[in-house]
């Protein structure tokens, strides 16, 4: 049984991940809204095998591709996923049960991510996000175009059951998306008048580490939780270094 519900999600070249996803809740959900930017794979064909309505967009960054496809959501409820991640059977029930007895305007789920081989079960736990919502409690993505996070007028609850996040498919992905991410807050950033500081090249990474493996139980997924911890480490001390050549580059352009 459908329920009053669209599915938003964005894409770029997802043809491993988007079936999968797609595949988890294509009985429940009245609409699929795929807005993609430009994918060189089958993952528009894909999505239209599935029924799914899609719009092939310039990129914009995350935050507004993904108000894009809000605003295309036609639906009283919307389900915001990424193309790796998969509702669990727990999850899709919940999900069913929320909507029918309206018990609030948002719901939050708990993403666990699956890595080289296993879901951690530390590291990153709980990992909670707002994906469930009612189009008419204004919901909208705010913050950065990378740090993006949605927001909605009214009350928020959250539901049982996993939203799995299969975000990384081996350490050199997971290590190039870190070194990405690393250049796109730099930028963002710098673009924000935000300057660099020495102390903060050295100690920021370092706490970023400590955070994630300490603090976060991370020692708990042994090796796993040890290459996330560094990876935090690794693209945070990148990122003010990237600041750093960014200020270089406008004082070279100056002179």
């Amino acid at each position: 049984m459908k329920l009053p519900l669209s599915v938003a999600i964005i894409t770029y070249n997802e043809e491993e991940n988007l079936p999968r996803t797609l595949e988890a809740i294509r009985d429940i959900a009245e609409e699929i809204i795929i807005v993609d930017s430009h994918s060189t794979d089958k993952t528009v064909e894909i999505a239209k095998n599935f029924g799914a309505k899609v719009f092939v967009e310039d990129w914009k960054g995350f935050r507004d591709q993904k108000n894009s496809a809000l605003e295309k959501c036609n639906k009283d409820w919307i389900l915001f996923l990424d193309a790796d991640e998969v509702v669990s059977k727990e999850l899709k029930e919940e999900i069913v049960n929320a909507i029918k007895t309206k018990k609030a305007d948002g719901f939050y789920i708990n993403r666990k991510t699956y890595y080289i081989g296993r879901f951690l079960n530390h590291i990153w736990q709980p990992d909670w996000v707002l994906r469930l919502v009612k189009k008419d409690a204004n919901p909208r993505w705010e913050g950065g175009n990378i740090h993006e996070y949605l927001k909605i007028d009214g009350k928020t609850d959250k539901l049982k059951g996993y939203l799995y996040h299969y975000t990384y498919k081996d350490l050199n992905d997971h290590f190039n998306k870190s070194l990405k991410y690393a250049k796109l807050s730099a930028e963002e950033m710098h673009k924000n008048g935000k300057k660099f500081k020495l102390h903060k090249l050295i100690i920021n990474p370092l706490w970023a580490f400590f955070r994630q493996y300490f603090i976060k139980l991370g020692f708990l997924d042994g090796i796993r939780g040890l290459s996330v911890s560094m990876s935090y480490l690794f693209s945070t001390f990148l990122k003010y270094l990237f600041l750093w050549e960014l200020e270089q580059k406008d004082k070279n352009g100056k002179s």
